[in-house]
Protein backbone atom coordinates (compact mmCIF):
# COMPACT_ATOMS: atom_id res chain seq x y z
CA UNK A 1 0.00 0.00 0.00
CA UNK A 2 1.14 3.62 -1.18
CA UNK A 3 1.07 6.51 1.31
CA UNK A 4 -2.03 8.38 1.00
CA UNK A 5 -1.76 11.66 -1.31
CA UNK A 6 -1.20 14.34 1.00
CA UNK A 7 -1.19 18.01 0.06
CA UNK A 8 2.55 17.90 0.97
CA UNK A 9 3.27 14.94 -1.38
CA UNK A 10 1.11 16.21 -4.11
CA UNK A 11 2.78 19.24 -4.19
CA UNK A 12 5.72 17.43 -4.63
CA UNK A 13 4.78 15.69 -7.43
CA UNK A 14 3.15 18.29 -9.20
CA UNK A 15 6.32 20.44 -8.84
CA UNK A 16 9.76 17.45 -9.22
CA UNK A 17 9.75 17.01 -12.97
CA UNK A 18 9.92 20.98 -13.12
CA UNK A 19 13.46 20.95 -10.94
CA UNK A 20 14.53 17.87 -12.33
CA UNK A 21 15.26 18.65 -15.56
CA UNK A 22 18.44 19.88 -14.31
CA UNK A 23 19.30 16.09 -14.02
CA UNK A 24 17.93 14.86 -17.56
CA UNK A 25 17.80 17.47 -20.24
CA UNK A 26 21.58 18.32 -21.73
CA UNK A 27 21.96 21.62 -21.28
CA UNK A 28 22.72 21.31 -18.15
CA UNK A 29 25.36 18.81 -18.85
CA UNK A 30 26.58 20.54 -21.77
CA UNK A 31 27.38 23.80 -19.47
CA UNK A 32 28.86 22.05 -16.53
CA UNK A 33 31.62 20.69 -19.30
CA UNK A 34 31.82 24.05 -21.11
CA UNK A 35 33.35 25.46 -17.83
CA UNK A 36 35.82 22.61 -16.96
CA UNK A 37 33.92 19.70 -15.31
CA UNK A 38 34.54 16.22 -16.43
CA UNK A 39 31.81 13.46 -16.59
CA UNK A 40 28.19 13.91 -15.64
CA UNK A 41 28.30 12.85 -11.77
CA UNK A 42 31.21 15.53 -11.82
CA UNK A 43 28.60 18.32 -13.00
CA UNK A 44 25.83 16.56 -10.52
CA UNK A 45 27.52 17.12 -7.59
CA UNK A 46 29.37 20.20 -8.06
CA UNK A 47 26.18 21.51 -8.98
CA UNK A 48 23.71 20.52 -6.25
CA UNK A 49 26.29 21.04 -3.50
CA UNK A 50 27.77 24.57 -5.22
CA UNK A 51 25.59 27.07 -2.50
CA UNK A 52 27.60 25.10 0.19
CA UNK A 53 30.92 26.35 -1.03
CA UNK A 54 33.73 23.61 -1.70
CA UNK A 55 32.93 20.60 -0.13
CA UNK A 56 34.89 17.58 0.22
CA UNK A 57 33.59 13.96 -0.37
CA UNK A 58 32.84 13.15 3.46
CA UNK A 59 30.39 16.38 3.57
CA UNK A 60 28.71 15.59 0.18
CA UNK A 61 28.08 12.57 1.13
CA UNK A 62 26.17 13.08 4.80
CA UNK A 63 24.27 15.65 2.39
CA UNK A 64 23.56 12.76 -1.08
CA UNK A 65 23.79 9.79 1.11
CA UNK A 66 21.43 7.97 -1.45
CA UNK A 67 24.56 7.50 -3.39
CA UNK A 68 27.81 5.30 -3.12
CA UNK A 69 30.32 7.54 -1.45
CA UNK A 70 32.89 6.49 -4.05
CA UNK A 71 30.74 7.99 -6.30
CA UNK A 72 31.06 11.55 -4.47
CA UNK A 73 34.24 10.84 -4.18
CA UNK A 74 35.45 10.93 -7.69
CA UNK A 75 33.59 13.76 -8.45
CA UNK A 76 34.47 15.97 -4.80
CA UNK A 77 36.46 17.68 -4.12
CA UNK A 78 38.29 17.46 -7.66
CA UNK A 79 35.09 19.38 -9.36
CA UNK A 80 36.71 22.75 -7.47
CA UNK A 81 40.38 22.38 -9.23
CA UNK A 82 38.06 23.59 -12.27
CA UNK A 83 35.75 25.59 -11.54
CA UNK A 84 34.53 27.72 -8.40
CA UNK A 85 30.83 26.99 -6.54
CA UNK A 86 30.15 30.49 -8.00
CA UNK A 87 30.71 29.86 -11.24
CA UNK A 88 29.35 26.56 -11.33
CA UNK A 89 26.10 28.34 -9.87
CA UNK A 90 25.86 30.55 -12.45
CA UNK A 91 26.30 27.93 -15.00
CA UNK A 92 23.56 25.50 -13.93
CA UNK A 93 20.76 28.07 -13.31
CA UNK A 94 22.13 29.99 -16.95
CA UNK A 95 21.37 26.06 -18.39
CA UNK A 96 17.76 25.71 -16.34
CA UNK A 97 16.72 28.69 -17.18
CA UNK A 98 17.52 27.27 -21.41
CA UNK A 99 15.95 23.97 -20.88
CA UNK A 100 13.03 25.31 -19.18
CA UNK A 101 12.63 27.94 -22.07
CA UNK A 102 12.92 25.08 -24.99
CA UNK A 103 10.94 22.06 -23.08
CA UNK A 104 7.93 24.01 -21.21
CA UNK A 105 5.12 24.62 -22.69
CA UNK A 106 3.15 28.27 -23.35
CA UNK A 107 0.98 29.63 -20.42
CA UNK A 108 -1.71 31.61 -20.72
CA UNK A 109 -2.25 35.10 -19.16
CA UNK A 110 -0.42 35.41 -15.73
CA UNK A 111 -0.23 31.86 -15.20
CA UNK A 112 3.51 31.35 -14.78
CA UNK A 113 3.77 33.86 -12.55
CA UNK A 114 0.92 33.00 -10.36
CA UNK A 115 2.79 29.62 -9.83
CA UNK A 116 6.00 31.27 -9.44
CA UNK A 117 4.43 33.93 -6.82
CA UNK A 118 2.97 30.89 -4.78
CA UNK A 119 5.84 28.44 -5.01
CA UNK A 120 8.17 31.65 -3.73
CA UNK A 121 5.30 32.48 -1.05
CA UNK A 122 5.75 28.21 -0.23
CA UNK A 123 9.43 29.13 0.14
CA UNK A 124 8.70 31.60 3.01
CA UNK A 125 7.09 28.86 5.06
CA UNK A 126 10.48 26.58 4.75
CA UNK A 127 12.01 25.66 8.43
CA UNK A 128 16.19 24.74 8.11
CA UNK A 129 16.88 23.05 10.84
CA UNK A 130 18.83 19.96 9.97
CA UNK A 131 18.37 20.46 5.96
CA UNK A 132 21.11 21.76 4.87
CA UNK A 133 21.05 21.41 1.78
CA UNK A 134 17.80 23.46 1.62
CA UNK A 135 19.06 26.08 3.54
CA UNK A 136 21.90 26.85 1.03
CA UNK A 137 19.83 27.04 -1.69
CA UNK A 138 17.25 29.44 0.07
CA UNK A 139 20.13 32.01 0.21
CA UNK A 140 20.81 31.65 -3.53
CA UNK A 141 20.15 35.45 -5.27
CA UNK A 142 16.23 35.12 -6.69
CA UNK A 143 16.81 35.17 -10.88
CA UNK A 144 15.29 38.21 -12.43
CA UNK A 145 13.40 36.45 -14.76
CA UNK A 146 10.20 33.80 -14.44
CA UNK A 147 12.07 30.91 -15.72
CA UNK A 148 14.55 31.29 -13.30
CA UNK A 149 12.33 32.08 -10.20
CA UNK A 150 10.69 28.82 -11.06
CA UNK A 151 13.59 26.64 -11.13
CA UNK A 152 15.10 28.06 -7.86
CA UNK A 153 11.58 27.72 -6.13
CA UNK A 154 10.82 23.90 -7.02
CA UNK A 155 14.90 23.33 -5.90
CA UNK A 156 14.45 24.92 -2.39
CA UNK A 157 10.80 23.34 -2.22
CA UNK A 158 12.16 19.55 -2.99
CA UNK A 159 15.85 20.33 -1.34
CA UNK A 160 13.48 20.90 1.98
CA UNK A 161 11.66 18.10 1.54
CA UNK A 162 14.39 15.72 0.78
CA UNK A 163 16.34 16.90 3.51
CA UNK A 164 13.44 15.79 5.74
CA UNK A 165 13.19 12.48 3.77
CA UNK A 166 16.37 11.65 4.74
CA UNK A 167 16.04 12.54 8.65
CA UNK A 168 13.13 10.60 8.71
CA UNK A 169 15.55 7.64 6.63
CA UNK A 170 18.36 7.85 9.36
CA UNK A 171 15.58 7.87 12.36
CA UNK A 172 14.33 5.08 10.85
CA UNK A 173 17.94 3.19 11.32
CA UNK A 174 18.23 2.80 8.14
CA UNK A 175 21.40 3.86 5.46
CA UNK A 176 20.57 5.40 2.32
CA UNK A 177 21.61 2.14 0.53
CA UNK A 178 18.64 0.69 2.77
CA UNK A 179 16.38 2.49 1.47
CA UNK A 180 17.29 2.38 -1.84
CA UNK A 181 16.35 -1.23 -1.52
CA UNK A 182 13.30 -0.67 -0.02
CA UNK A 183 12.28 1.28 -3.49
CA UNK A 184 12.78 -1.14 -5.52
CA UNK A 185 11.52 -3.80 -3.15
CA UNK A 186 7.82 -1.91 -4.11
CA UNK A 187 8.48 -2.64 -7.58
CA UNK A 188 8.05 1.01 -8.31
CA UNK A 189 11.71 1.15 -9.93
CA UNK A 190 14.56 -2.04 -10.79
CA UNK A 191 17.39 -2.19 -9.20
CA UNK A 192 19.63 -2.23 -12.52
CA UNK A 193 18.18 1.12 -12.54
CA UNK A 194 18.98 2.14 -9.15
CA UNK A 195 21.72 0.87 -8.41
CA UNK A 196 23.68 2.02 -11.55
CA UNK A 197 22.51 5.60 -11.19
CA UNK A 198 23.52 5.50 -7.31
CA UNK A 199 26.84 3.79 -7.68
CA UNK A 200 26.64 1.17 -5.58
CA UNK A 201 28.49 -2.29 -6.45
CA UNK A 202 26.75 -5.55 -6.79
CA UNK A 203 28.95 -6.59 -3.23
CA UNK A 204 27.87 -3.16 -1.79
CA UNK A 205 24.07 -4.39 -2.65
CA UNK A 206 23.96 -7.49 -1.46
CA UNK A 207 25.88 -7.14 2.04
CA UNK A 208 22.52 -4.40 2.10
CA UNK A 209 19.98 -7.14 1.39
CA UNK A 210 21.23 -9.30 4.24
CA UNK A 211 21.24 -6.63 6.46
CA UNK A 212 17.60 -6.15 5.51
CA UNK A 213 16.80 -9.61 5.74
CA UNK A 214 18.54 -9.57 9.01
CA UNK A 215 16.32 -7.47 10.15
CA UNK A 216 13.03 -8.94 8.62
CA UNK A 217 12.52 -5.52 6.59
CA UNK A 218 13.09 -7.94 3.39
CA UNK A 219 12.34 -11.70 2.50
CA UNK A 220 14.80 -14.19 0.60
CA UNK A 221 13.59 -12.63 -2.55
CA UNK A 222 14.16 -8.99 -1.46
CA UNK A 223 10.31 -8.21 -1.22
CA UNK A 224 9.05 -6.53 1.42
CA UNK A 225 7.80 -8.37 4.66
CA UNK A 226 4.43 -6.34 6.30
CA UNK A 227 7.25 -5.10 8.45
CA UNK A 228 9.61 -3.94 5.89
CA UNK A 229 6.18 -1.96 4.26
CA UNK A 230 5.04 -1.07 7.43
CA UNK A 231 8.81 0.93 8.41
CA UNK A 232 8.40 2.33 4.24
CA UNK A 233 4.78 3.84 4.81
CA UNK A 234 6.31 5.20 8.07
CA UNK A 235 8.97 6.64 6.70
CA UNK A 236 6.85 8.15 4.10
CA UNK A 237 4.53 9.78 6.12
CA UNK A 238 7.32 11.50 8.33
CA UNK A 239 8.75 12.65 5.27
CA UNK A 240 5.22 14.25 4.66
CA UNK A 241 5.05 15.72 7.54
CA UNK A 242 8.52 17.08 7.86
CA UNK A 243 7.05 18.80 4.51
CA UNK A 244 4.47 20.35 5.81
CA UNK A 245 5.15 23.76 6.87
CA UNK A 246 5.03 25.14 3.51
CA UNK A 247 2.14 24.14 2.88
CA UNK A 248 0.43 25.15 6.06
CA UNK A 249 1.85 28.84 5.24
CA UNK A 250 -0.11 28.59 1.53
CA UNK A 251 -3.20 26.67 3.36
CA UNK A 252 -5.24 24.55 1.30
CA UNK A 253 -6.67 26.76 -1.61
CA UNK A 254 -3.08 27.81 -2.04
CA UNK A 255 -1.38 24.62 -2.38
CA UNK A 256 -4.44 23.03 -4.41
CA UNK A 257 -3.59 26.35 -6.76
CA UNK A 258 0.03 25.94 -7.23
CA UNK A 259 -1.01 21.74 -8.04
CA UNK A 260 -3.39 23.05 -10.40
CA UNK A 261 -0.95 25.40 -12.33
CA UNK A 262 2.27 23.32 -11.56
CA UNK A 263 0.61 20.21 -12.48
CA UNK A 264 0.35 20.10 -16.37
CA UNK A 265 3.51 21.48 -17.02
CA UNK A 266 4.96 18.71 -15.01
CA UNK A 267 3.13 16.19 -17.10
CA UNK A 268 4.42 17.70 -20.26
CA UNK A 269 7.83 17.72 -18.92
CA UNK A 270 7.24 13.89 -18.80
CA UNK A 271 4.97 13.02 -21.54
CA UNK A 272 7.51 14.72 -24.21
CA UNK A 273 10.03 12.40 -22.70
CA UNK A 274 12.66 15.18 -20.95
CA UNK A 275 12.08 13.49 -17.57
CA UNK A 276 11.56 9.80 -17.15
CA UNK A 277 9.27 7.70 -15.69
CA UNK A 278 9.87 5.71 -14.02
CA UNK A 279 13.02 7.59 -12.63
CA UNK A 280 15.79 7.04 -9.89
CA UNK A 281 14.01 10.03 -7.61
CA UNK A 282 10.62 8.51 -7.82
CA UNK A 283 8.65 10.90 -8.82
CA UNK A 284 5.31 9.79 -10.64
CA UNK A 285 3.57 11.68 -13.52
CA UNK A 286 1.66 14.03 -11.62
Amino acid sequence: MEPSPTLARRLWEAIEPIHAVVYFAPEPAAAARAIGLIGFWMGYFAGRIAPLGPLTAPAANALCFAFAPARVARALPDAWAYATPEKVLDSRIGAVRATLARTLPATGGGDLERLVALLERAVEGCGYEGRTLAAAWSTVPRPTDLLGRLWLATTVLREHRGDGHVIAIAHAGLTGLDAGLAHVATGQVSRELLQTSRGWSDAEWERARRRMTGRGLLDRDARLTRSGGTLRREIEHATDRLAGDPVTLLGATGVEEAIRLAAPLSRHLVDTGVVPVPNPIGAPRP
